[in-house]
Formats: structure tokens, C-alpha cells, sequence
């Protein structure tokens, strides 16, 4: 049996885990409405996703602004009508010592990777209520499970991503579905935002086995596709080889 076709809202959607979503989810017959900063990269991927006879859409997006991230909602509902699943995906992880006190950084990762997600649920929370469900999909990491040296901060906002996904759980009456997808050392772009020179080195080697980001997008496109009285919560995807 054919899985409903869904409006799917992607922040962070220009490279990496949200690119690859967007495509996997477009494939699947749903309809996408991309976000980032990078609007040269979402029109590229809209017209491929279109050339391959999907649907999507976009808007430049950057989810620290409140206002920015309602208007985002906003757009992709005025499309398409509704609004049924949000990939709250943005992220940065531009990891250091506590002792090298980058302290714009912190800053940076709490606005993206804390304040991104919740800015999200806050725009398409009401939207979702008035139509009667819908499901968000926050993107953490196994930093949300363990802390390692030159990541505290970095874990601690996926610490939180993870006890914000957790208590929209359980605040729903069954009608907004909450998934949790935790990767493992996946193929992106964020190292390239680590400034600090060892903790670049070190990211160089514990990245040497990475999963595809289509792992993940499969992860996504699996939760996305389940039945409205199954609600897939928590996921954590390491590539095989990795004890990490």
C-alpha cells in the first residue's frame, strides 16, 4: 500500500544529512519546502529533485531568527496548503577546549542547534495543532548520549535537543508525532566550522569511518513513512566499523 504524500519542511536542507533527506523524501512522493542560507545550493537542489520528476521548494532560511523560521513555516503552508512533517536538521559543531574560551562559538552552536529546533517547533507547533497532527523530526547526535573532550558544549546542545524532543513526546495527545535521529560519524560539512586546530585534527581522524548521508535520510524517510498510530521516538545510527 502507497504511504500518504506528506508536505515535508527541511532547515538545514543545502548539503549533508538535509540534502540527502530532501531527495530520499522526494523520491518517496512527498512534497518538499528546503531551508538555509545557501539559496544557491537549494535552487540547484529543487531543480534536480524537479528534473527527477519530484516536487519541491524553497526560501532562505536561517532558523536563529524566530521570525525568520515563522515566515519559513508560513511559505511552505501558503505552497502546499499544510504543513505535516518538520526536519529541524540545521546544525553547526565548531568544536574546541572549554579552556580555549571560544566564546562566539558556544554562542553560535546554542543559537543554531538549541534555539534552530525550538524555533521550529514554536513556528509549526500551532500550525499542526489547527489541522489535527503532524510530526517533527529533530536531528541530534550520539552526543546526546556521551560527552568527549573538545565536544562539551557541542553534546550539551544535543543534550538538549534530545530533552526538548522528549518532553514535546509527551506533552502530545497523540496527534504530533516526535522522532529523535542521533547519527554517528556521518559525511558532512560540519567539521569545516571546527576552528581550533587540534580539535580539527582529532575530528580528521575519528571521522575516517563515516556513514553515507543517505543513511540518515533513510533513517528520516523510515519514520516519516509510518502509519499515524505509530510514533517512532528515539533512533541512534553508528556505521558498523565505529565504536563511537
Amino acid at each position: 500500500m502507497a504511504q500518504a504524500v506528506k508536505v515535508v519542511a527541511i532547515t538545514g536542507a543545502s548539503s549533508g544529512i538535509g540534502a540527502a533527506t530532501a531527495r530520499r523524501l522526494a523520491a518517496d512522493g512527498h512534497r518538499l519546502f528546503l531551508g538555509a542560507r545557501r539559496t544557491d545550493r537549494l535552487e540547484a537542489l529543487t531543480e534536480e529533485i524537479a528534473a527527477a520528476g519530484g516536487s519541491a521548494a524553497f526560501q532562505r532560511l536561517d532558523v536563529t531568527d524566530a521570525a525568520d523560521v515563522r515566515a519559513f513555516v508560513s511559505a511552505a503552508r501558503e505552497r502546499y496548503g499544510r504543513l505535516d512533517v518538520v526536519v529541524n536538521n540545521a546544525g553547526v559543531m565548531p568544536l574546541s577546549p572549554l579552556e580555549a574560551l571560544r566564546v562566539d562559538e558556544w554562542d553560535r552552536m546554542i543559537d543554531v542547534n538549541v534555539r534552530g529546533v525550538l524555533n521550529g517547533i514554536a513556528a509549526a507547533l500551532p500550525v499542526m495543532r489547527a489541522q489535527g497532527g503532524g510530526h517533527f523530526v529533530n536531528l541530534a547526535s550520539v552526543g546526546a548520549y556521551e560527552v568527549s573532550p573538545t565536544a562539551a558544549v557541542y553534546c550539551a546542545t544535543k543534550f538538549a535537543v534530545r530533552a526538548i524532543s522528549e518532553g514535546l513526546r509527551q506533552e502530545s495527545t497523540g496527534n504530533i508525532r516526535v522522532t529523535l535521529v542521533s547519527p554517528g560519524v556521518t559525511e558532512s560539512e560540519l567539521a569545516d566550522s571546527i576552528s581550533d586546530p587540534a580539535a580539527r585534527e582529532a575530528m580528521q581522524a575519528y571521522r575516517a569511518v563515516a556513514l553515507p548521508a543517505s543513511a540518515i535520510a533513510d533513517t528520516i524517510a523510515y519514520a516519516v513513512s509510518q502509519p499515524a498510530q505509530v510514533d517512532v521516538n528515539e533512533i541512534v545510527v553508528r556505521p558498523a566499523a565505529s565504536a563511537q
